[in-house]
């Protein structure tokens, strides 16, 4: 089906909420399902286009849990096997990054479950689905940036990089006071805890 996603190379554009994502988001889970077999993964919808309401980039976030200690390589293969092209850590140490689409449209981040790469990428999601007014504000901020910045991606970056992490520490907050409410102890943070790249948000 036709679709909004795609962005070019070196520029900063937002599009505005699809409702078209979340099917297109399953439809691609089903696509790297297949080439993954037995492989034990979990796939969510993160990033922008995640958010009900929320503008975005053009391109489709996923991140991909694989169990703790599982091997890199026999995911490297099957996600290769689906089209993506693999790009490293790219900066942020425990995720794999793939990418796929000319001009790309599907981005693919593999982690451990349960590392802190993994529980930034939900709790930022949940936060931004269950606060409309915090995402509403988020939104007008990238609104404001891309204007501003509509070929310096890296300076949109930095420049969205503090509001981001702000909203990640109140996620964070909210998901520890509904453990502490359901009695359950609040997780450690672990070793290979880092900042999450919300490049997509």
């Amino acid at each position: 089906m036709p679709h909004s996603l795609g962005l070019e190379r070196g520029v900063v554009r937002l599009v505005e909420y699809d409702a078209r994502w979340p099917a297109l988001f399953d439809v691609e889970c089903q696509r790297i399902r297949d080439k993954c077999r037995l492989l034990p993964l979990r796939l969510e919808h993160v990033g922008g286009t995640a958010i009900p309401g929320m503008c975005a980039k053009p391109v489709l976030d996923i991140v991909a849990g694989r169990p703790l200690g599982a091997p890199i390589f026999d995911y490297v293969v099957a996600f290769k096997g689906a089209g993506y092209e693999h790009r490293g850590e790219q900066g942020v140490p425990g995720r794999e990054f793939f990418r796929r689409g000319q001009p790309r449209a599907y981005h693919l981040h593999l982690v451990e479950q349960g590392r802190v790469v993994w529980r930034d990428y939900l709790a930022f999601r949940d936060y931004l689905r269950a606060h409309p007014d915090a995402a509403r504000d988020f939104a007008n901020l990238k609104r404001y940036l891309a204007a501003r910045f509509p070929r310096d991606r890296e300076a949109y970056i930095d420049a969205k990089s503090a509001p981001v992490h702000a909203i990640l520490r109140l996620a964070i907050g909210a998901a520890y006071q509904a453990l502490e409410a359901c009695g359950r102890p609040q997780p450690k943070r672990d070793p290979l805890g880092s900042p999450t790249d919300h490049r997509n948000e």
